[in-house]
């Protein structure tokens, strides 16, 4: 890399471009077609002009266009360090709300997104058309990412049933599963995230989870929470759930 990784403590170019690790190896980049139209016509960025490279895995980079319209790659600049991963498991939803959930999601630093089947979901997706809704998610996540300044792309999974959620959480024993269920009446979402730097947090259709998902899910360990009176709508839930859980470990507010 052009500065030999050495880390940038100005602030960043104002402009930002995704490009994906095995093309910032060098330091210079050439740009797809996709890119160069990006850059030189919706942008207009022209020769001399810096802008912020960031891969989607949490680097990026300063970087200014060259008379040959690619881009040099200088020095690695410096990231945020969160004290919270939060995977969010949303029941599928219809419409548009699941792309405003990942969109919002990623605004407010989610790590991983993962859409469930669950049984009263309205959307129910076959294979190819959940592959298919996956990259589309994955590329308003990657905007998101661009818009709103993450080097990191979250990870957005292809839908999954329970059998995912309940194995994920098995191999990372250290993340702390919490399930919102209106009926729960003690158990507050912020409570219970205290003390966790690793959450996952399950979100329910808009019918709620049915009475064998809950009861499954509680009896493999995780924690009925509340997130209070009001009755919020499933895409809403979950971004309110986030940012408490944020706010209560000080990435947010």
């Amino acid at each position: 890399m052009g500065a030999g990784g050495a880390l940038a403590s100005m602030s960043a170019p104002r402009h930002r471009l995704f490009v994906p690790p095995a093309q910032l190896s060098a330091q210079e980049v050439a740009l797809t077609p996709a890119q160069a139209r990006y850059v030189h016509g919706v942008l207009r960025l022209g020769a001399g002009t810096e802008l912020e490279l960031f891969d989607g895995l949490g680097a990026s980079y300063r970087a200014q266009v060259a008379a040959d319209g690619r881009l040099r790659v200088g020095e690695r600049l410096v990231a945020p360090i969160r004290a919270l991963e939060v995977v969010l498991v949303q029941a599928l939803a219809k419409g548009e709300k699941m792309d405003l959930v990942v969109q919002k999601a990623t605004e407010l630093g989610v790590a991983r997104l993962v859409p469930l089947a669950a049984e009263r979901a309205v959307v129910q997706l076959d294979a190819q058309r959940g592959g298919a809704r996956a990259e589309r998610w994955r590329r308003i996540a990657q905007e998101a990412a661009r818009q709103c300044g993450r080097a990191d792309v979250p990870r957005i999974d292809e839908p999954s049933g329970w059998d995912g959620i309940f194995a994920l959480l098995q191999t990372d024993p250290e993340r702390r599963g919490l399930l919102l269920d209106p009926e729960e009446r003690e158990l507050r979402l912020g409570a219970a995230a205290r003390g966790a730097p690793k959450l996952l947090l399950a979100v329910g259709p808009e019918g709620g989870f049915s009475g064998a998902e809950r009861d499954r899910a509680i009896a493999l360990g995780m924690l009925p929470v509340s997130l209070g009176p009001s009755v919020l709508r499933t895409e809403t839930a979950g971004l309110a759930a986030l940012a408490i859980v944020l706010h209560v470990h000080g990435e947010l507010g």
